[in-house]
């Protein structure tokens, strides 16, 4: 196994360098989670972009038929950030203390199951907290 970092897509401004070598230089990945961070740091770049032309533009645009209307770059700027989000995430990046990434649908899970448990007492606490006189999530 080689320890040279993949070589960036070329074409790349600073934010997409910036993900590009903040994935690489912490995980290996293989060719296809390669092609997503590509993607990835190319629609970072996209996104700041887009967010400078509607810096430099106005929120509110006039419609077809002069009514004032949404700028259309909104809805593009926030589809740009859901696909970012979305290909960050099916590159199923381990998080600190994590050996391996979970995918989606498991760190829904994951947020689920701690929100359920998080009160959670256990198992011959609830009889203590009640004869002392406790309060206690029924």
């Amino acid at each position: 196994m080689s320890d040279e970092l993949p070589k960036p897509p070329d074409g790349l401004e600073m934010a997409g360098r910036r993900l590009w070598d903040s994935v690489t230089a912490t995980f290996v990945l293989n060719a296809g989670e390669i092609a997503i961070l590509g993607q990835a740091a190319a629609t970072a770049d996209e996104i700041v972009l887009l967010e400078a032309e509607l810096r430099r533009s106005s929120l509110v645009v006039t419609g077809y038929s002069g009514q004032p209307r949404p700028n259309p770059l909104i809805k593009i700027l926030q589809d740009h950030r859901l696909l970012l989000r979305r290909l960050v995430d099916s590159l199923n990046l381990p998080d600190e203390g994590q050996d391996s990434g979970l995918r989606p649908g498991q760190r829904h899970a994951q947020t689920a199951a701690q929100g359920r448990w998080k009160s959670h007492v256990p198992n011959g606490k609830l009889a203590e907290l009640r004869a002392a006189g406790g309060q206690a999530a029924s």
